[in-house]
């Protein structure tokens, strides 16, 4: 079973490609306004997909920022570990 993803692997993650360091993730920047483009949202899905959370590309897409992703991620890897149970 992967590891679960956390706030702080979150953070990391949006930092890679973000060219940030994790601390300096803005969680209520917009992603599109950070300079996420299409092909690095979907590579992060793919990733996310690795550790359990099963989101996709429209449903980030409806998001207005960093905080909206991780309160849905957060909300469906619960939701799939009650599942699991």
């Amino acid at each position: 079973m992967p590891a679960p993803l956390t706030l702080e692997g979150f953070r990391a993650d949006l930092a890679e490609f973000l060219y940030q360091r994790p601390d300096d993730v803005d969680l209520e920047e917009s992603p599109l306004l950070a300079g996420l483009d299409s092909l690095r949202i979907v590579t992060l899905i793919e990733r996310w997909r690795e550790t359990g959370v099963d989101v996709n590309f429209v449903e980030l897409a409806e998001c207005t920022s960093f905080a909206q992703w991780w309160h849905l991620l957060s909300a469906r890897q619960e939701g799939a570990d009650r599942a699991g149970a």
